[in-house]
């Protein structure tokens, strides 16, 4: 298995807990030197926190981990396109690479500002894209 997709399975994983604390499907986990130093799914209801998405559980964990505020040399994979808050938090951390599975066509932040990733970090898309879009969307069926 590629290392993208090992990873972006283990992201899956951390969206299908999410799912089963009854919030969004999203999971996200940050990689550096070949290890895991941060994961995380949203916790929005759970927290009652608007702003506790994946990514940013995961930056937080992450940088704790490294002991700094920057994520140079480390590759964030997350289930679903970020959205422009986590895009902005992940342009401070100055994340080298961002590997996400599914697009958002309502709220991923290339819709709204594709410049405010930082301008050095790489991104690829598409990984996995249909099983994760698909838990997203089987979630959204079901509060419908």
């Amino acid at each position: 298995m590629e290392p993208d997709e090992k990873y972006m399975r283990e992201a899956l994983a951390e969206a299908r807990a999410a799912a089963a604390e009854e919030e969004i499907p999203i999971g996200a986990v940050i990689v550096c030197k070949g290890r895991i130093i941060g994961k995380g799914h949203n916790m929005v209801e759970r927290l009652h926190d608007a702003t506790a998405h994946a990514e940013m559980i995961a930056i937080t964990a992450a940088t704790e981990a490294l002991g700094g505020k920057y994520l140079q040399d480390c590759t964030l994979y997350v289930t679903v396109e970020p959205c422009p808050m986590c895009a902005a938090a992940l342009n401070w951390s100055q994340i080298s690479r961002i590997v996400y599975a599914a697009a958002d066509p309502r709220r991923g932040y290339s819709l709204y500002s594709p410049n405010l990733l930082h301008p050095r970090t790489e991104v690829l898309s598409g990984i996995l894209a249909e099983e994760c879009g698909n838990l997203v969307s089987d979630y959204f069926k079901t509060k419908r």
